[in-house]
């Protein structure tokens, strides 16, 4: 094995390695939230606005799908060394505490983990239905809905009629729910694990936490329940 291959290694298996690997992912994830969240909410500037954002982004063409494919890793390594980490500190918990102390300090990592999987199931799901046009007639070219004169996809239209279904507007909606829930307990845990948490800074830093989630989440579940009552269509 390379001297660095080996290295990278015997780093993710360390505890604090893959704390670190936590906190990094989760920070970059979090920037891609926040990014996808302002692309989206173009959906109340109309469909021009919208439309000419998703045409900026599908003309990176296999750009495209490096970031996709790389976000989805990402995603995926964030949740398995938090799994990791869970399973170590209840292993080593429950050899020095009593069952119920145990049961009580991982409770949090639990709700973390259960969150953490339902929003990349979400994502999948995302990916199928607008993306991979599963189940639907977005990739139908010869739809006038779905696609305009100049050969790309009108994706306020796919939008729309997306949420216009209510179970997808529901399932999102819970996955946004558990997403605030997951960062309002994750946001902080990210600034403490890579050492720019002081003791002064910790309650600002989760308070911002919380106010970062809070803005995520109502941003996102505002379209759904617009296009719901009919204020976008």
């Amino acid at each position: 094995m390379p001297p660095l291959v080996s290295s990278l290694v015997r780093f993710y298996q360390s505890s604090i390695g893959k704390k670190i690997i936590v906190a990094v992912s989760g920070l970059l994830l979090i920037g891609f939230l926040v990014v996808h969240m302002l692309g989206n909410l173009l959906v109340y500037a109309g469909p021009d606005a919208l439309n000419a954002y998703a045409k900026k982004l599908h003309d990176l063409g296999p750009l495209l799908w490096v970031a996709r494919i790389g976000l989805l890793a990402l995603a995926g390594i964030h949740i398995v060394a938090t799994i990791q980490l869970t399973r170590a500190n209840h292993a080593a918990r429950s050899r020095k505490y009593a069952v119920d102390t145990a049961r009580k300090a991982t409770r949090s990592s639990r709700i973390m983990i259960l969150s953490g999987l339902t929003i990349l199931a979400f994502v999948v799901y995302h990916i199928l239905h607008y993306t991979a046009c599963v189940g639907n007639s977005y990739g139908n070219t010869a739809s006038k809905r779905y696609w305009l004169a100049d050969g790309s996809k009108n994706v306020y239209n796919m939008v729309v009629d997306g949420f216009s279904w209510f179970p997808a507007s529901a399932f999102y909606i819970i996955a946004m729910a558990l997403l605030f829930s997951h960062l309002s307990h994750g946001f902080a845990s990210v600034f403490q694990t890579l050492g720019l948490t002081t003791p002064k800074s910790r309650a600002l830093i989760e308070t911002a936490g919380k106010g970062l989630a809070l803005i995520l989440f109502l941003g996102n579940i505002s379209m759904p329940l617009a296009i719901l009552a009919g204020l976008v269509k």
